[in-house]
C-alpha cells in the first residue's frame, strides 16, 4: 500500500499539469485597445463596477487618479470609504507594451505586482473596462461617478466575450453629488 501512495501523487501531479496546460491552451487570447493616449488617460476615474476583491472590501465612492511621472511611471492614488473612513491606496504603474500602451504592470506592495490591462476605452476617454488576463480582475470605470445604461451593457457584452463571468460584477456604489 505504501509503495502505491508515491504513484497516486505522481499521477495526480502528472493530471494535474495536463489540465492546466490544456486549459493556457484552450483560454481564449485576450486582446487589448490598439492604442493608449497616456495624456489622455491620466486624471481621476471613478469605479462603476467591479469583481469584488479582498483589498476592496466595503469599499464605496471607489476612485482612482493616475498622474505620470518624470521616469514615464504613473502614480496610482486608489481611494474609497469603508466603514465611514477614507481608505487610500497608493502605487505605481508602468507601460509593459510601449506599441499600444494598454498592458501595465501595477503594483501597490513590494514585492506583489498586477497585470492591469485597458481593453475597451471610449474615444473620448469617458469610460474604460480594465481587465486582467486570469480573467479573475475586471473594473468597469468612468470619467463621471455614473455611467449611461447603455454603454454600462455594451460593457458588460464586451466583457462576457472577452471570457469573463459578468455575474460576479457588483455596482459601486458613488456620491451622486461629484
Amino acid at each position: 500500500m505504501k509503495k502505491s501512495a508515491p504513484m497516486i501523487v505522481a499521477t495526480s501531479l502528472i493530471l494535474g499539469s495536463a489540465a492546466l496546460i490544456i486549459r493556457k491552451i484552450f483560454q481564449k487570447r485576450l486582446d487589448t485597445v490598439k492604442h493608449v493616449d497616456l495624456q489622455q488617460y491620466l486624471g481621476k476615474w471613478y469605479e462603476i463596477a467591479s469583481f469584488p476583491q479582498k483589498f476592496q472590501k466595503g469599499c464605496t465612492y471607489t476612485t482612482a487618479y493616475y498622474t505620470l511621472n518624470d521616469d514615464d511611471t504613473i502614480t496610482i492614488k486608489n481611494s474609497c470609504i469603508a466603514n465611514g473612513e477614507e481608505k487610500i491606496a497608493f502605487g505605481k504603474a508602468k507601460v509593459t507594451d510601449k506599441n499600444s500602451n494598454a498592458k501595465l504592470e501595477v503594483q501597490f506592495q513590494w514585492p506583489f505586482s498586477g497585470k492591469y490591462w485597458i481593453l475597451d476605452l471610449a474615444p473620448d476617454y469617458s469610460y474604460a473596462l480594465i481587465g486582467h488576463p486570469n480573467r479573475k480582475y475586471l473594473w468597469i470605470l468612468s470619467r463621471k461617478p455614473w455611467m449611461e445604461m447603455d454603454v454600462y451593457k455594451k460593457l458588460l457584452i464586451i466583457s462576457d466575450r472577452k471570457g469573463f463571468d459578468i455575474s460576479k460584477l457588483k455596482i459601486t456604489p458613488q456620491k451622486s453629488n461629484d
